[in-house]
């Protein structure tokens, strides 16, 4: 086994998942605010949503194969590349994203709309994170499948918002705060549980393992001393944690399709998203 990982633990009283049938934005902005590690609501985008939305994902001319894992996507990632490369990519695909999630009973709208009347009780707001008038990716959608122990391998996505070549995006200020993932899943076939380890590696160990920037592949031995979690995710089901702590998707026997990004506060009354 390599040198161990080291880095910030949430302990037990943290490391767990609450579980709700319904949409509730207050859980959401604890979320947000570093005061739970996650939330799921269960089976709460309607029937006809998902079927629309993955219709329409699977159809668009903007869909993609994303090089060196088994996923297609349509969207635009942020991840190991300049701001304005990501800015331009955003633009390029915005009208095609916006038409998929352009549906009856949108998870995407439903779920901006709450978190924002919710976060409007503390006079805070939500939007798409932006720099010099252009505006980031609204969402990105993307499907994979995969054997073997992952099909996507254990990451963190607090490393990639300190990338040198995003030095002006205003979403390096949210890595000051807490980094949170949002997932809203609207085909699911089988397998591809949600993985998160009760760890949040600090700088030290990114230096040795070469992770800096993009915090994405962590060796699966060196998070064997950490306690998991092992998520089963239905279709209708939208999650929210913190990314900063290592996850993954484990084997994936068919479509897993989401519509997904990042958001975390950048100050005290702003919260931004990304993808």
């Amino acid at each position: 086994m390599g040198q161990a990982v080291t880095g910030q633990r949430g302990g037990a009283e943290f490391f767990h998942f609450a579980e709700r049938d319904e949409f509730d934005p207050a859980l959401v902005v604890e979320v947000l605010r570093g005061q739970r590690l996650g939330v799921i609501f269960r089976d709460v985008i309607p029937a006809d949503a998902r079927k629309c939305v993955t219709a329409k994902f699977w159809d668009s001319p903007s869909r993609r194969h994303r090089p060196g894992e088994p996923s297609h996507y349509v969207g635009a990632y942020h991840w190991n590349k300049s701001v304005r490369t990501y800015l331009a990519e955003a633009e390029e695909v915005r009208a095609d994203v916006e038409d998929i999630l352009d549906v009856p009973d949108s998870p995407w709208k439903s779920f901006r709309d709450g978190l924002s009347g919710e976060l409007a009780k503390g006079s805070a707001t939500l939007r798409v994170a932006g720099m010099d008038g252009a505006d980031a990716c609204p969402a990105l959608l993307r499907a994979w499948t995969g054997a073997g122990a992952f099909s996507l391998a254990p990451h963190d996505d607090l490393a990639q918002c300190r990338d040198p070549r995003q030095a002006e995006f205003e979403i390096q200020r949210a890595a000051d705060h807490e980094i949170c993932a949002v997932n809203m899943c609207v085909e699911h076939e089988e397998g591809g549980r949600l993985v998160l380890w009760d760890i949040r590696p600090d700088d030290e160990s990114r230096a040795r393992l070469g992770l800096e920037l993009t915090g994405f592949g962590y060796p699966a031995e060196l998070l064997e001393p950490f306690e998991e979690i092992r998520l089963d995710i239905h279709e209708g089901d939208v999650y929210v944690f913190n990314g900063a702590h290592v996850h993954a998707v484990d084997e994936t026997h068919g479509n897993r399709t989401n519509i997904s990004f990042l958001m975390g506060f950048v100050d005290k009354r702003t919260v931004v998203s990304w993808t």
